[in-house]
């Protein structure tokens, strides 16, 4: 995919305190790098040599909604794009797992539908992140 064509947003449970929406935000940024590593740029280099670290090449809009709204963006996007978009999801069961065996078990003991998330990135072409999450407001 072409990068001028692509489109990220992050999409956060506006309820949450502020440090809970910045973890989650740190979480699915280090996943997004990890499922879609085109979207980091070169490493730039400063006039005295020194590396700066490469970021991804377009704004992230940041946005607000409720966990049920969230879910059914994420069932949306699976439902009508499937591998045209990456879906980074953070819920209640990764925030509350302290080991990731715990999180993997957790898991498989919850139902998609009992499942609340904290947040949601979506990693796409532009005319699909905007269908899926145009209607939604900035987190401030």
């Amino acid at each position: 995919m072409e990068i001028n064509n692509m489109k990220c947003v992050m999409i956060f449970d506006d309820s949450l305190p502020v440090g809970v929406i910045a973890n989650t935000a740190a979480i699915m940024g280090a996943s997004l790098g990890k499922a879609d590593p085109e979207v980091v740029g070169i490493t730039p280099v400063d006039k005295d040599g020194n590396e700066h670290s490469g970021l991804i090449q377009f704004p992230v809009p940041i946005l607000k909604s409720d966990s049920d709204t969230i879910q059914d963006i994420r069932k949306k996007a699976i439902e009508n794009y499937g591998d045209d978009i990456d879906i980074i999801d953070f819920t209640d069961i990764a925030q509350k797992s302290m080991t990731y065996e715990d999180y993997l078990n957790n898991y498989k003991e919850t139902t998609g539908d009992d499942i609340s998330y904290l947040g949601l990135t979506l990693c796409g072409p532009k005319k699909a992140v905007n269908k899926l999450t145009g209607n939604l407001g900035l987190l401030r």
